[in-house]
């Protein structure tokens, strides 16, 4: 299946963030979508993250992953999920650093310069390095990794156009039925 890369699914507020939600509805499995299980996306990722990433500037246009490096591309995107999804959860686990630092070595070791997987695994180092990671939070509608930078740290979802108004919606909906009971 293929799909579409919007400003939506950038919203991570890094590219390593936004690479590992490329999972969608990653906590339910029963309906859990990888965006990556078709060739096509790989090809197409890059584009979109040069035109909706918040670091693109850092960036620019990088190349997609060949078909060799994806293997250790996705590795790198499941262990970058683990590790800050329990960052954020219950603080640092040095285990899931360790193996998320293994990963980063293989996939640096083995892209070219311009790709999107050393471009992914540079911004994996500068998250890991983060001054403020408070800052680094799970989404409250959809489970999505993303990084607040609002004033008073207090965004609760990935994308409020988004996330934000379903949740609202939903919170509508659910007074409205209790209050015709």
């Amino acid at each position: 299946m293929i799909f579409a890369w919007t400003a939506h699914r950038f919203s991570g507020g890094a590219l390593a963030l936004d690479v590992a939600n490329s999972v969608v509805l990653r906590h339910d499995k029963a309906r859990s979508i990888d965006r990556f299980a078709a060739d096509e996306q790989f090809t197409s990722f890059p584009d979109a993250a040069a035109e909706f990433c918040a670091e693109r500037a850092l960036f620019g246009r990088v190349l997609p992953v060949p078909p060799e490096n994806r293997p250790n591309f996705i590795a790198l995107r499941e262990a970058t999920d683990r590790y800050f999804r329990q960052r954020v959860l219950t603080g640092n686990d040095d285990r899931l650093l360790a193996d998320l630092l293994s990963k980063l070595a293989v996939t640096l070791r083995n892209s070219r310069p311009n790709g999107l997987d050393a471009a992914t695994a540079h911004s994996v180092l500068r998250l890991i390095a983060m001054p403020v990671p408070q800052r680094l939070k799970i989404c409250r509608n959809c489970g999505w990794l993303f990084i607040d930078r609002s004033k008073n740290k207090s965004r609760a979802w990935c994308d409020m156009g988004v996330c934000g108004n379903r949740a609202k919606a939903s919170r509508h909906y659910r007074r409205k039925k209790e209050d015709a009971i």
